[in-house]
Formats: C-alpha cells, structure tokens, sequence
C-alpha cells in the first residue's frame, strides 16, 4: 500500500529522532518516496546528512537554504506539502503538536503542515506526565478533529525512568499502522483487475511486421488509476515506449495477440475486473517467412488470416467478472460501439471516435462515451488520459462493488 506514495516525514526534537533513520529504511523498503522536513531542535538528535543518505533527497530545516543565504533562495513549504501523498510526524513532541493544534508557524515543518492538502499521521513522543496532561489529551483530540491520524504511542521505558504511555511506536509498527490505515480506505483494495495496454505486433518475416500506431497510453494511465485505490493490478501490454507504471503493477510484456491471449487466459478467471485497452490486430500473416524478404523482390503479396478476437473469447468463458472492452470508431460510432458490445457479451464499452478532436493514437488527450449492457449511454468531455482512467473506474465501481 506504500509502494508509489510520496511521503514527507517531519522529524521534531525528542529523544526519539534517533528511530527515525530506521523508520526512513523501513518506508523506502515498502516502495515509498521520502523526503524530510526537520525541526531546528531535531538536529540536536539525528544528523540530517544520515537521513539524507537513507532517503536520497536532501532533508529541510530552514525556510532559505543555507548554502546560498545571500541569494535569497528558499525551501518552498507549499510545494513540499503539496507533494505528499501523506504527512508523517515522527516523532512528534508535545511542543510541535500543541503548535499544530493552534496554527502556529515559525518553522518549515509547521508550514508544511498548514500547507499539506494529504493525510496526516502522528506518533507521539514524550515522558509520561506530559502525555496525560489534559492540555496534551485536549491537543490529541483538537488534531483528530482536524482529520490528523494518531499514530498511538507504546507502553514502556521512556527516557527519564519512568514506565508507561508516550514512548514512540517502533518504527515497524508505524509502517504497519500506515498499511493498515491505507488499506481499510482503499476503495479497490482487495479487488483484481486485469488490464490490456499497447498494440500487437503480428510477424511477417524476422524485422517485419503487421501493427497499428497505439501507444499504450490510455491502457496504462488505467492500470495507474486501478492500482492508486488499492487494486491488485496485472497489465498485459504490447510493444510500447516507456511509460509510467505505479510500482505495485505486474506487468506482463506480449508481442502478438496470440502472446497476449495466453497471457490473459491465465489470469482470466482470478479477476473481478479484466479491462480490454489494448489495440490487437484483426488479422496476421497466414505465412511467417522464416528468413527475411529481400527487398529487392518485385513485388509479392501477404495472403492474411484472422486472429482469435480476445474481447470476444473472453466473453464466451466469462463468469462472474467485469469485461470492459474498448471500440475506436470512425463512422456510426455509437450503432458499431452497442452491436460490439453486445455481440462479445461485455459489461461495458468505452467508445472513442476518431471523428473528435483531441483523440488520436499517442495523444495525451481523450474523449470517451461509456456504453453498459442495458445500452445507457454517458458521454464525457474531452480530458487527459489520467481523468478519463479515472472516469473509467469510477463508472466501475458504480456497477456493483468492483
């Protein structure tokens, strides 16, 4: 659940700080980008070069950067939490939380904080009698009424003797506080989608081929999409460029429509979604030439045949899962769009028309219609790929609990 997040992890002066370059290690070890955000006492600590090292991005203290004072340059808090996909404050003193609680700003963290637009966890750190002081118990509840996550302190030895509440959690027990927390709010998590990307390369002889101009784009930006609300994604794609692909995707690489029919046949039956994205050719060589075709032959012709259509087969077996296939159109857009979708038994189609401006093979742009199976028909405006994944899985997820 952490693979891919941006997460900004704000360090204040407690004695606990010295946890913090495991807790950098473990989250790292999850797939997570980190960056830190230091109080000024919180040096006092740990060594920012040490959390530096173990993060790979520089770590921030001050709000203009001390190695060009003069210039005038500063560490942008806006963009730092605008960054994270959450907020984690480790350890987190009685002093900083109380700032938080009442809008107080006179360090980086703090403005990070007031800035950030994710959630935000804390884990307090302090001596016994701090932490069951009612100003502190009324600071916890202030913060949770912000929507801000307490991360629960553990019972132990603290740092002056005494034993009880306000020792930090261990820093694998935040990471699986974080997991947890993130999986119960994941609205995907649980659910396996399968997804098609690219086109397909049908041989003609070594270095030729039959092939259309899909770049993979739409494809992927769905698979992105499925597996950012928790999904267990599996992306079978075609020949592409590189794209973007959220860490916890299993991508699958085919080359033909036989290769990726196979592919999917395997994983077919486990899914609850399965996304037909990908751009497969209709027919194939009959003939793949073993050796090259001169190229100073004449001419010759390419007797071709038809490949197995993969929406259509899929249909057939299907059982209790979402089949979503895709129609790029040119002419009778919608009439095509429904006699597919109902000749190869899917849920749904996403129609795209080559006739709207903005949809073409490697743009970043796309305009869809969504056609399900009682023929209601939602037509969206123009948008990025990423929204119209978005618009995708959310249709979705509206089907049933999907």
């Amino acid at each position: 659940m952490l693979a891919g997040k941006h997460i900004l992890l704000g360090v204040t002066g407690g004695i606990a700080a010295y946890k913090t370059p495991s807790l950098v290690r473990l989250l790292k070890k999850e797939g997570a980008q980190v960056k830190v955000v230091m109080t000024p006492d919180a040096r006092e600590f740990v060594a920012p070069l040490t959390l530096s090292v173990l993060s790979e991005h520089p770590v921030y203290w001050t709000f203009t950067q001390e190695e060009s004072p003069d210039q005038g340059l500063w560490n942008n808090h806006v963009h730092l939490g605008r960054w994270a996909d959450l907020l984690l404050i480790a350890p987190a003193t009685a002093n900083t939380l109380s700032k938080m609680a009442n809008g107080a700003c006179d360090n980086l963290l703090l403005a990070a904080y007031l800035s950030a637009e994710c959630p935000v966890y804390f884990a307090p750190a302090m001596d016994l009698d701090m932490h069951e002081h009612p100003a502190t118990q009324g600071t916890f509840e202030k913060l949770k009424e912000f929507g801000n996550i307490i991360i629960p302190s553990e019972h132990g030895e603290l740092a002056s003797g005494l034993v009880g509440a306000g020792r930090m959690a261990e820093p694998e027990n935040i990471v699986a506080f974080l997991i947890n927390d993130l999986k119960a709010k994941a609205p995907l998590y649980g659910k396996r989608y399968l997804v098609t990307a690219g086109p397909t390369f049908e041989l003609i002889d070594p270095v030729r081929y039959i092939g259309n101009f899909s770049s993979g784009k739409m494809g992927y930006a769905i698979a992105n999409a499925a597996a950012r609300l928790g999904a267990e994604v599996v992306l079978v794609s075609g020949p592409t460029k590189d794209l973007s692909l959220h860490p916890s995707i299993n991508k699958i690489s085919t080359v033909t429509g036989s290769e990726m029919l196979e592919a999917v046949l395997g994983l077919y039956q486990a899914q609850d979604v399965v996304i037909l994205c990908a751009a497969v050719a209709d027919f194939k060589p009959k003939e793949l030439h073993e050796h090259k075709i001169k190229s100073k032959t004449e001419s010759f012709s390419i007797e071709l045949s038809p490949t197995v259509d993969i929406a259509a087969y899929l249909g057939q077996e299907k059982l209790n899962q979402i089949l979503v296939g895709f129609a790029l159109e040119t002419q009778d857009a919608l009439i095509h769009a429904k006699s597919k979708l109902k000749k190869k038994n899917l849920d749904l189609i996403v129609l795209n028309s080559l006739e709207d401006r903005g949809v073409a093979f490697g743009a970043d742009t796309n305009k869809i219609t969504i056609i399900d199976r009682d023929e209601n028909v939602q037509a969206y405006d123009l948008k990025s790929k990423d929204l119209v994944a978005e618009d995708i899985i959310e249709y979705i997820r509206n089907i049933k609990d999907a």
